[in-house]
């Protein structure tokens, strides 16, 4: 695995010639929840469809029962 700073640099010089200021820590952003994804994958820390749905319906009921509006 390289080490962060060359893929960082990787990533950046992927970017078209145009990207904004906002485009490029997006894209860094997104590499490393990838990486987070993959790596939680090989070790096995997989939450089901089921229970992330469970999850964010707990996290979204406020204490009068009511749901909360994104």
């Amino acid at each position: 695995m390289p080490i962060a700073k060359d893929r960082i640099k990787e990533i950046v010089e992927s970017q078209p010639d145009d990207a904004s200021y906002d485009e490029i820590p997006r894209e860094l952003a997104f590499e490393r929840m990838v990486e987070h994804g993959l790596a939680d994958s090989r070790a096995e820390e997989l939450v089901s469809n089921e229970e992330m749905g469970h999850r964010i319906k707990q996290r979204t009921t406020l204490s009068d029962g009511t749901t909360r509006r994104a």
